[in-house]
């Protein structure tokens, strides 16, 4: 059980990092700027084009239903959304990059006069299709190719989603640092990464975390629960790297059953006060009606 002593013990252990500066990620969209960073909390609407997506609630049957539920998402307060056509789960199947560049490129082209398009992959030939198609963000899931797509991001002025990682792509399943506090060792390495993203050009950079991945010592439900639930916390504790944080927001589908669709607003309440400027939700509304009061029911 979490309880407020819990959380008063995060804030009196580290309470410092809250003064460091984190720069905002302003990212120039077709209805205005968005900032990503400290202000009201960023929500990044998910649709996806495999089938293998679990969340069936955010599968997209075709690039055009993509482009709907995109659109759909935008009016009920996303400031950013996020195009997949590979499922990360570690059972799903894989799609090449030319069947990624067909998926998603229609999809983007659809959106990207109405909305600020992030993709979501790992291939180069994915982004450069996808940004040259419109989309403003990529949502880099993978290390094998990570200085050619952090040098495309740069060619095109586009922001960097910078999920945590060792392996050459998300599909290739890999642990969680067994530590008990994993805050050191995610700021250890993102650290270098973000400098190397510097030194290529790439200037609008946000880090994820991982929350959502498949990690092979955390199929255990309880565990992975618990480990979300502190990552999501103490965000704050990642504000000496200086660039806004990224997480998506976790089912725990054993935990909440068939009131899975709920999750998504519990685990929005950890990630709120702990310091996430960008927030990947399949539940947008109910994201911005939690969020809200969160805001205005602050217990001063």
């Amino acid at each position: 059980m979490i309880t407020l002593a819990d959380l008063a013990a995060l804030q009196n252990d580290h309470g410092a990092a809250w003064d460091h500066p984190v720069a905002p990620v302003v990212l120039d969209g077709p209805r205005g700027p968005v900032a990503i960073g400290d202000g009201p909390l960023t929500l990044m609407g998910c649709v996806n084009l495999s089938r293998d997506s679990t969340y069936r609630e955010s599968v997209a049957t075709s690039p055009a239903d993509a482009v709907r539920m995109g659109r759909i998402q935008v009016a009920q307060g996303a400031g950013v959304i996020d195009l997949g056509a590979e499922s990360s789960n570690a059972d799903a199947a894989r799609v090449s990059a030319d069947d990624q560049v067909a998926s998603l490129v229609p999809a983007v082209k659809g959106l990207a006069d109405e909305a600020i398009v992030s993709v979501e992959t790992y291939e180069p030939e994915v982004v450069r299709a996808c940004l040259d198609a419109g989309a403003r963000v990529l949502n880099m899931t993978g290390r094998q190719h990570e200085d050619e797509m952090l040098a495309l991001a740069a060619e095109y002025d586009a922001a960097v989603v910078m999920c945590f990682g060792e392996t050459a792509n998300v599909r290739e399943i890999a642990d969680v640092p067994p530590d008990a506090d994993p805050m050191p060792v995610l700021l250890d390495h993102f650290a270098p990464r973000i400098a190397q993203a510097r030194s290529l050009g790439v200037d609008k950079v946000v880090i994820d975390p991982g929350m959502g991945f498949y990690y092979g010592n955390l199929v255990d439900p309880p565990t992975r629960a618990r480990h979300q639930a502190r990552v999501l916390a103490q965000v704050f504790r990642l504000r000496p790297l200086g660039v806004p944080v990224c997480n998506a927001v976790p089912h725990s589908y054993d935990i909440f059953g068939d009131e899975f669709r709920k999750a998504e607003g519990f685990y929005g309440v950890f990630a709120a006060l702990g310091g996430t400027h960008l927030l990947r939700t399949h539940e947008v509304p109910h994201l911005r009606t939690v969020l809200r009061g969160v805001t205005e029911l602050a217990v001063r």
